[in-house]
């Protein structure tokens, strides 16, 4: 793969796109960037990181003019607008698309809207693991059988700000921890859409969105972000708890999403995929 494609160029697709230029395999020839503003300021900064690898930076407003330059890959990276705004174009050109927002399929028309395109074309919706992990062997134990899925999300009540869960607890004056919400997944993605990828993420790779059971908890005792989450299935019972670091960038964005998303494409032009 010689041109990435991005949709946005916020935290994440920043510290992707350093991650990239880091990897010596990665060969890297084009990166293209889809932004809704200040394109000249955005094109510099990631000039400066792509420069030494002598990768081109091209950037573009509208998507029809960056789909014409032909990238080979395109990733989400902008929030769950963006998959809705621009999924069926990127799939419509016949061009695989890796969404980070993967809340955005909550919306169930989007969702088959956007898999009957890619079938047309002959595209893929690709979902990382994102911030959580264990992913592989919740398909495993779906396949088999899945007779449970819960899952709890735990950030520092800044992590929430901007968000619903404003509405229903006072952040700033919290002494210890708040349960603010329990629903579905596809309850929790629609409400916090910027906050519960992980929880969208598990559902489409278990249960389904209706069926996983989402808790969300804003602690003023961490500084991190903590996803845990437990499976009961014909073929293995497990449970997984990943303590994720907080970008630096953002605070409501766990670090290792970017370095999933990064872990997405290696395996785009790898001669091993693991």
């Amino acid at each position: 793969m010689q041109h990435l494609a991005l949709i946005g160029f916020g935290a994440i697709a920043r510290t992707l796109v350093a991650t990239l230029c880091d990897q010596p395999d990665m060969r890297l020839r084009k990166l293209s960037l889809l932004v809704r503003s200040t394109p000249d300021e955005l094109r510099r900064a990631a000039a400066e990181i792509c420069a030494p690898r002598d990768i081109e930076v091209q950037v573009f407003t509208d998507i029809a003019q960056m789909l014409a330059a032909r990238p080979d890959l395109v990733v989400e990276c902008a929030g769950q607008k963006a998959v809705a705004d621009h999924g069926a174009a990127v799939l419509g050109a016949g061009v695989d698309l890796v969404t980070a927002s993967v809340g955005a399929f909550a919306d169930q028309a989007l969702f088959d809207r956007l898999k009957e395109t890619a079938a047309g074309r002959g595209a893929r919706i690709i979902l990382p693991a994102g911030a959580i992990g264990g992913i592989d062997a919740l398909v495993a134990a779906r396949l088999s059988g899945l007779n449970e899925l819960s899952y709890t999300g735990r950030k520092p009540p800044g992590g929430w700000k901007g968000t619903d869960a404003e509405s229903r607890v006072d952040l700033d004056a919290l002494t210890e921890e708040a349960v603010f919400f329990e629903g579905t997944a596809r309850e929790a993605a629609m409400r916090f859409p910027k906050n519960a990828n992980v929880a969208a993420t598990l559902a489409l790779a278990g249960p389904g969105m209706d069926e996983t059971r989402v808790r969300l908890i804003a602690d003023p005792a961490t500084t991190e972000n903590t996803h845990e989450y437990q499976v009961r299935s014909q073929a293995v019972d497990y449970s997984m708890r990943l303590v994720g670091k907080v970008s630096p960038l953002n605070p409501k964005t766990s670090l290792s999403t970017a370095y999933s998303l990064a872990r997405t494409v290696l395996n785009r032009s790898g001669a091993i995929i693991i």
